[in-house]
């Protein structure tokens, strides 16, 4: 007869340790979201659940889905969580520290942080809301570094 760890440990245990594990501590909920997209996406899965969500999360999100980096994502409000739908990207991640750039320095952190002219996008937010950086660009405006894409 094979036993399994779960299998020896009493109910009562499991329980104290099951309740260690869910509440587990974020600091960038935003950070932690693409880290989970980008580790997914090269584990080669097609989609991704994540149960901590925030507005500014979804406003990144919305963008990617313009951009056809993902494909769709799903509310789940009950369970405050994001069922996600890659599309095309390489790259995903959040820009540590979130740097602020006035409208003449958001090329400098273009050339920074995406591979050519041409490919990816920055997320920048701005007093106007998050946009990005071929935005802020048009309308001559400047804000803090979010994360970028391609």
């Amino acid at each position: 007869m094979d036993f399994t760890y779960a299998d020896n440990v009493s109910e009562k245990s499991r329980k104290k340790l099951d309740s260690k594990n869910i509440h587990k501590m974020a600091q960038d909920i935003v950070a932690d979201a693409l880290n989970m997209i980008r580790n997914a996406k090269k584990a080669g899965r097609d989609s991704v659940k994540i149960n901590r969500i925030s507005n500014l999360l979804i406003e990144v999100l919305k963008i990617m889905k313009q951009k056809e980096a993902i494909k769709r994502y799903k509310l789940d409000t009950k369970e405050r969580s994001v069922q996600i739908d890659f599309g095309e990207f390489l790259e995903c991640q959040a820009i540590k520290p979130r740097f602020t750039a006035d409208k003449t320095e958001i090329e400098k952190y273009r050339r920074r942080f995406l591979p050519s002219r041409n490919i990816g996008t920055l997320i920048v937010s701005t007093s106007k809301g998050l946009m990005t950086h071929e935005e802020a660009f048009e309308k001559g405006m400047g804000g803090f570094m979010i994360a970028y894409f391609y």
